[in-house]
């Protein structure tokens, strides 16, 4: 897809948000079988669940802009997600990878933060107020997981790790 104005490059964001979301979606069960840390494990248990509400709203908001849902290849995704299953496979210690899987976590929600953070100003920018509202309620979920893995990290999982 050529790249000629704001439209194009909010329409090709969201399809590289549409990719990295269904790419979570296939990630996080493997992430939460391998935490040991009953907490940690729910965390990954609710953000799938919530993770595939997002990519409706994604569909929706897609439908909102006159575009069909389709996902461009995001590296940026599967880079960290590449590095996250590298690192489960390499630590042994379970408290470690729960730390691990936490703080890569916590990658992704950023990633994801700068995206839906984008996405929401441009969308307000070319008049797409309903999509917009859409992807802020994303971007809330999104800063709402980071919240907890920082919790998590901070209260626990870290000082088991160490």
């Amino acid at each position: 897809m050529a790249i000629k104005s704001l439209q194009d490059l909010f329409v090709h964001t969201l399809k590289d948000v549409y990719f990295a979301e269904r790419q979570i979606v296939k990630a996080l069960p493997s992430m939460a079988e391998k935490a040991s840390d009953s907490e940690l494990k729910k965390l990954f248990q609710t953000h799938l669940e919530e993770t595939k509400g997002q990519v409706d709203r994604l569909e929706a908001v897609f439908g909102l802009v006159n575009e069909r849902p389709e996902g461009e290849k995001c590296p940026a995704i599967e880079g960290i997600i590449a590095e996250t299953e590298e690192l489960m496979s390499e630590i042994d210690d379970a408290d470690t990878r729960d730390a691990a899987m936490a703080a890569a976590a916590q990658a992704v929600e950023h990633y994801e933060i700068a995206r839906y953070g984008t996405l929401v100003a441009w969308a307000e920018l070319l008049g797409h107020k309903d999509a917009a509202k859409k992807l802020a309620e994303t971007l809330e979920e999104e800063k709402s997981a980071d919240a907890k893995l920082t919790r998590a990290g901070q209260r626990k999982l870290n000082q088991q790790a160490a």
